[in-house]
């Protein structure tokens, strides 16, 4: 790989123009590809998990599937409901409904109970994720019949109102994110390098491979159907990656140039760079493409969708680091030489590349080196105080009452809801058997609707249908409380433990299952804790693979699978203390639903997991170089932590700088997704990598390189240094 990487490093070095053209003829053809083939978006099957899933199937191979639904709310502005004006404007509304292509049908208008509003129901064709491309002409008819009708409030809700009202909050959200993230990533290159062309190239290739992944993230949603957050996982962990590969790179050039003392030609320290970060950098994109595949065994879309995103991403801002980067480097190394050259003579004050550390990681590291047992103790004492409030943690999936109310369609739920308080979520229950049967399963779905009354939990007169061949059947029934109260999760697990079997399960040989809303919002979690050991031992296992591989050292393998798990689990501990109480509330906007996204562990878990690679490899490669030279693994140790310490704290304020621009974000889920990654990253790269790791390496001594005997047995020769020529 080191000679690899060299020879590419030569190659753009010795032909930049070649390499920069090649490099953004790449982005444009990536990009061109993938809008010219369009994505592949996920279908209402392919988000079909658990018992709901298998009941969705059921119901879609009837003709009874879910269809995407609108409501028409009409309510009174201040005072009474004038029940003759509510009617005018409920047939106003029913007439324009019906005219539009995009509805299958329009229900009767059905009053309240307290005569507070009138409602008008609207189904639309097409599957029910559908629902949301189209929904703009209903949008624009309630518009019309609120301006006919200006004396009442006129308002349309429904899931493909508040689908559309969601993504275009993200939209928004995220252009904000980006003009926060863009600047301080900006502002903190140039703190590190002092110098704009310096600062611009790191930002310039992540960029562009960001448009590059997007563009194959399309070519790839072919094989891996997008859910929808193929394009928000590349532009959060593209930037983060795609600046600190850059960063690695170009901090090593610089201290190459620098202890070179100009004795080399520009070329030459750009090998050298090479044959150390840049094998540092691959090794990186590797273990963050790795850990991300491991998400494809969750059996999700979702999660099929970020791991396709971060993989994709990644790999894109290794071939941008290994291959363009030198070019550029090259070219601005000659036009330093150029500057030199001009004021030979001339008094001049450079830059100078620190080797042993600012004096932050010096104060940091020096109880670290004279009490290592005690440090580490005390350490990994408060890392795992951070992880307790783990044991509290509740996942649940975020149900649409979770969304935030900036969104208008949420307000008209909040009042839809009021009015009709059965329709804030139902459960389906699906029944296939032989046609013969319908009777039989007509009488049983009959006894079940008539148990339902009884029950205090569900509400409502329950619906029955059936499929034209007669093979399926499906009963609604009414839930009046939001899917993620317990009393809605009580009311699911009675239908499924005591009235379904009580009545359908009489039925021989007919097929049941149960789903809706609540079912949806139970069945996700737990489909999520089923598959979570799977991954998290196939995490465990590629992070000591990949460490193994890049250091041959067993024992480095076991220290980065331990130390990966203590910082995720100390994030996740703040992250359960933070979101699942009320505390922190105002301080970043948010109301607590006393739970934490079922998304948000195991995506926390996997891409920290590769990031964390990131300052492992790059760490313990310093550490290794020094090794290499002759030190003892000691003095190895704190020189490397020493040296590599400025880069990692400067790549680790951008990544923080980038998650935590989400934590603002309106989307909950996003928001403690945002929050887990940056504190994160800052304790993997504060604590974790400059008191845990040098504390362990110092306590293992030479024993940390086992089994190899010595970490030089496997070093590769460096590359021949070529003097700077002067022609």
């Amino acid at each position: 790989m080191r000679d690899l990487t060299v020879r590419t490093a030569r190659w753009s070095a010795g032909h930049p123009w070649r390499a920069i053209t090649g490099w953004f003829l790449f982005v444009a053809l990536c990009f061109g590809l993938g809008m010219t083939v369009g994505g592949n978006a996920a279908t209402t099957e392919d988000f079909r998990i658990g018992e709901a899933g298998r009941a969705e199937a059921m119901a879609a191979e009837g003709g009874l599937g879910q269809r995407p639904v609108e409501r028409v709310l009409i309510t009174a502005r201040a005072g009474a409901l004038d029940p003759a004006a509510a009617d005018a404007a409920a047939r106003d509304a029913t007439a324009r409904m019906k005219a539009l292509p995009e509805v299958a049908a329009v229900g009767a208008p059905i009053r309240s109970a307290d005569g507070s509003a009138v409602r008008v129901d609207v189904t639309m064709k097409g599957p029910e994720l559908d629902g949301k491309k189209h929904v703009e002409p209903l949008r624009a008819q309630t518009a019309q019949v609120q301006a006919a009708h200006p004396g009442l409030r006129i308002e349309e809700t429904g899931s493909p109102s508040i689908s559309k009202g969601v993504e275009k909050l993200r939209g928004d959200d995220l252009a904000r994110t980006e003009m926060i993230a863009l600047p301080v990533t900006l502002i903190t290159l140039l703190l590190v390098f002092g110098s704009i062309a310096l600062a611009v190239v790191p930002l310039l290739l992540a960029l562009t491979s960001i448009v590059a992944a997007v563009g194959l993230s399309m070519l790839a949603s072919h094989a891996f159907p997008d859910s929808g957050v193929g394009t928000n996982v590349i532009l959060l962990i593209g930037l983060a990656v795609g600046v600190d590969y850059t960063l690695f790179y170009l901090k090593r050039e610089r201290e190459e140039r620098a202890r070179s003392g100009g004795r080399l030609s520009s070329r030459a320290v750009v090998e050298l760079a090479a044959a150390t970060s840049g094998r540092a950098v691959v090794l990186s994109g590797l273990a963050v493409a790795a850990s991300s595949a491991t998400l494809y065994l969750a059996d999700d879309v979702i999660f099929s969708s970020i791991a396709t995103g971060a993989i994709v991403v990644s790999l894109v801002a290794v071939v941008s680091s290994l291959t363009v980067l030198p070019a550029l480097l090259a070219k601005l190394g000659e036009r330093a030489e150029r500057r030199r050259a001009a004021r030979a003579g001339r008094p001049r004050r450079e830059r100078r590349e620190r080797a042993g550390g600012g004096r932050i990681t010096v104060a940091m590291l020096r109880p670290t080196a004279r009490h290592p047992a005690a440090t580490l103790a005390v350490t990994v004492l408060i890392m795992l105080g951070l992880a307790a409030p783990l044991l509290s943690l509740d996942l649940t999936d975020m149900g649409r009452e979770t969304h935030p109310r900036d969104i208008p369609a949420m307000r008209s739920y909040d009042r839809l809801n009021a009015a009709y308080p059965e329709l804030k979520a139902m459960h389906q229950v699906v029944v296939r058997a032989d046609p013969a049967r319908s009777a039989e399963v007509a009488a049983a779905l009959d006894g079940l609707a008539g148990r339902a009354k009884n029950d205090p939990n569900l509400a409502g007169t329950a619906e029955l249908r059936t499929s034209p061949d007669r093979r399926i059947s499906l009963l609604e029934l009414p839930v009046p409380h939001h899917v993620s109260t317990d009393r809605a999760r009580t009311s699911l697990e009675a239908l499924r433990e005591r009235h379904v079997p009580a009545t359908i399960g009489a039925l021989g040989g007919a097929e049941t299952a149960v789903t809706g809303d609540v079912a949806r919002y139970a069945d996700y979690p737990e489909h999520q804790k089923g598959k979570l050991p799977f991954i998290i031992g196939a995490l465990l296992l590629v992070t000591f693979a990949m460490t193994v591989w890049a250091f041959r050292s067993v024992v480095l393998g076991l220290v980065g699978v331990m130390l990966n798990l203590l910082s995720a689990a100390a994030a996740l501990g703040l992250l359960v203390l933070v979101f699942q109480n009320t505390w922190a509330e105002g301080l970043l906007d948010f109301t607590s639903t006393g739970s934490i996204g079922s998304r948000v562990p195991l995506f926390l878990f996997v891409i920290l997991f590769g990031l964390s690679m990131d300052y492992q490899v790059f760490v313990i490669s310093r550490i290794r170089e020094k090794v290499l030279d002759g030190l003892p693994t000691r003095q190895a140790v704190l020189e490397g932590i020493g040296g590599s310490a400025g880069v990692v704290t400067s790549a680790a304020f951008v990544m923080v700088t980038v998650f935590a621009s989400f934590v603002p974000l309106h989307i909950m889920e996003m928001k403690q997704m945002g929050f887990a990654l940056a504190v994160a990253v800052l304790l993997d790269a504060v604590v974790i990598r400059i008191m845990i790791l040098p504390a362990l390496m110092l306590l293992l001594g030479e024993r940390s390189w086992w089994p190899s005997r010595r970490a030089a047995a496997t070093a590769p020769a460096a590359p021949e240094a070529r003097p700077l020529e002067v022609g």
